[in-house]
């Protein structure tokens, strides 16, 4: 520990979910000519493992798995300060879900340590094309390592005794969390604001080398545990929401303060729903008693 912190971030090249557009007959995303992204919640993932090694020292690394042209996304993460940048690609990867790709990248990080013994796994809470915040935590449980989902700050790492301290965001407040080092952390969005490159970094990702493992070189035996073969979550059909048809009401009230457009907006739902006083009532009155 007193070497500094070995940290692996874990990232995904994302279509921008701006300009994603649903095909009319097949109901398939189009991905062709989708610009791609890095997933931005895990930039907050990346900015907190940067402002750790800035405060107590180490090395960052950035991991993804898909296809070759993810080599983007990981340059553009070196960029931003990262140290070194791995990317995990092979055609067994493809049509991976949360299960599979868990554990493909838990095989690449385990390799990394057993090179060099890693402290902290980050990942942002989710990703904006799945939404399903699994991955983190499958990491985590196949390393056999504790979690910290939905953190919102690290305020405090104790490299002696190897423990991290954590506030974890709840409903109803925050959490303060203590576990032993190594852990993975996904991260909130909204925690951070990602640093800009500098110039001298921006050239180094220009040309710097990035690692590329495929399914053996990562240690990957059983083949049939990535990819299709190993997703047991099939999706039968993606499809975009009907427009709806009726248009919004629009509320002119006489009075213009506050109160008197909260009484013009319950009134009109009172006159749509001439039943709602009456459940409300009874609602109020059984909370009372």
């Amino acid at each position: 520990m007193s070497q500094g912190l070995t940290m692996v971030v874990c990232i995904k090249q994302v279509p921008d979910s701006a300009q994603i557009r649903v095909h009319p007959v097949t109901n398939t995303i189009m991905r062709q000519g989708v610009p791609t992204i890095i997933n931005p919640y895990d930039l907050f993932a990346l900015e907190q493992a940067l402002a750790l090694r800035d405060q107590l020292g180490g090395t960052v690394t950035v991991l993804t798995m898909g296809p070759p042209m993810a080599e983007t996304s990981l340059r553009k993460a070196l960029g931003h300060g990262a140290d070194r940048a791995i990317l995990l690609t092979d055609r067994f990867f493809a049509g991976a879900d949360t299960l599979a790709t868990s554990f493909a990248l838990t095989a690449a990080i385990q390799k990394i340590h057993a090179e060099t013994p890693i402290d902290l796994v980050f990942t942002g809470k989710q990703t904006i094309d799945g939404d399903t915040a699994q991955v983190g935590p499958g990491i985590a449980r196949r390393m056999g390592i504790n979690q910290l989902t939905y953190v919102s700050a690290i305020p405090a790492i104790d490299r002696d005794a190897g423990e991290i301290t954590a506030h974890r965001r709840a409903e109803g407040g925050v959490q303060v969390l203590k576990t032993k080092l190594p852990c993975l952390v996904t991260m909130l969005e909204g925690t951070n604001v990602m640093r800009r490159g500098s110039l001298p970094d921006v050239l180094r990702a220009e040309r710097a080398e990035i690692i590329t493992w495929n399914a053996k070189d990562a240690g990957i035996e059983d083949v049939t545990k990535c990819g299709l073969k190993g997703s047991p979550t099939k999706v039968s059909k993606v499809f975009a929401p009907r427009p709806r048809s009726e248009r919004a009401a629009m509320i002119d009230p006489a009075d213009t303060t506050p109160a008197g457009i909260a009484k013009a907006a319950v009134d009109m739902l009172f006159e749509a729903d001439p039943a709602l006083p009456g459940v409300i009532a009874r609602q109020t009155a059984s909370s009372v008693a």
